[in-house]
């Protein structure tokens, strides 16, 4: 069989095609006397990646054009980027403006080397697959933000509150953005991130779930950065447990994203673990009191996991909706 055929044959029946990776490197290959550097292939992909070119048109219209704008240098017309006045410069002074612009470019990039293309690092703090997957599942697979489909952009596992800004590497910390909105968020906020952290240290010296915190560890049976657990001690049945954000905070209507996914990464593991030793269990009522008018007593949020089994109640029907009388049937 011939190189041609065997190559043939290869592309027709045996390549997969879970991406474009391939025939782009077989394409680069051929073109270029059968060899290819891996940069240049590596280029190649990245020529044929409309998110990237997505990402650096955002860089140019929003960032680079507008200071250069700003500064009377450029103008935009449409999508289209103009050098003011550049008619009256000489051929001279051209190639000596991009003289100087170069050993600018080299200057900077000896002095700051890698790090001036840390924020498009892939590996810049790494995220283990386990986890990344489970951010990404529990996020429906779309971007948190903006709600597009990890089909249309790629996803970014990102922490809500920074590293660099004492964010914590908890899954409770980690939510799913597509690049654009990991771009648009960057560390612009650090003032308000700092701010934020100090409230996630807020405790208020005469509540309940406060205290339990420092005096009462041992009721606490599960917890993460943000939130623990504990059993109610006024049960409505067994195993009816609170999950409880570590901050004061009012009720769930003042919950960060960062808590909300604390609570919730803690209510699935105590469902889990209460399925597994009660098989008895069938079902489940989820509650949060906000408001004098809706019951809270302790305002301090917490949020109410109650086991539910067959026949523990004559009709079960309606649910919460009991919490007003006669409401349950309908």
């Amino acid at each position: 069989m011939s190189i041609f055929e065997k190559l043939k044959s290869f592309i027709e029946n045996d390549m997969s095609m879970q991406h474009i990776y391939q025939p782009a490197m077989l394409i680069e290959l051929l073109k270029n006397e059968g060899f290819a550097a891996e940069e240049d292939i590596a280029k190649i992909f990245s020529d044929r990646d409309p998110t990237q070119i997505k990402y650096y048109v955002n860089k140019v219209r929003k960032m680079v054009g507008e200071v250069l704008a700003n500064n009377g240098i450029t103008r935009r017309e449409k999508k289209v980027h103009l050098l003011n006045d550049y008619s009256e410069l000489s051929k001279d002074e051209i190639n000596a403006l991009i003289e100087l612009l170069e050993s600018k470019l080299f200057s900077y990039e000896d002095k700051h080397g890698k790090k001036i293309w840390q924020h498009r690092s892939t590996d810049r703090e790494a995220v283990s697959g386990s986890i990344r997957y489970q951010v990404i599942l529990r996020a429906g697979r779309r971007c948190e933000a903006c709600g597009e489909s990890i089909e249309n952009k790629p996803i970014d596992v990102d922490h809500i509150i920074p590293r660099s800004l004492g964010g914590k590497n908890d899954i409770s910390n980690y939510q799913a953005l597509c690049w654009e909105c990991n771009t648009n968020k960057g560390n612009r906020y650090k003032t308000n991130f700092k701010e934020l952290e100090k409230q996630y240290q807020h405790r208020e010296k005469n509540c309940l779930f406060c205290n339990i915190q420092t005096n009462e560890t041992k009721r606490i049976v599960e917890e993460n950065t943000l939130a623990y657990v504990v059993l109610d001690a006024f049960a409505i049945t067994a195993n009816h447990s609170l999950i409880i954000p570590k901050r004061h905070v009012k009720d769930y209507f003042e919950l960060t994203q960062a808590e909300i996914n604390a609570v919730n990464q803690l209510i699935q593991s105590q469902k889990l673990q209460i399925d597994k030793k009660d098989k008895s269990v069938s079902g489940y009522n989820i509650g949060v009191n906000c408001g004098e008018a809706a019951g809270q007593t302790i305002f301090h949020c917490h949020i109410h996991l109650i086991p539910r089994r067959k026949d523990d109640v004559e009709s079960p029907r309606g649910g919460i909706r009991n919490i007003i009388p006669g409401k349950g049937s309908y």
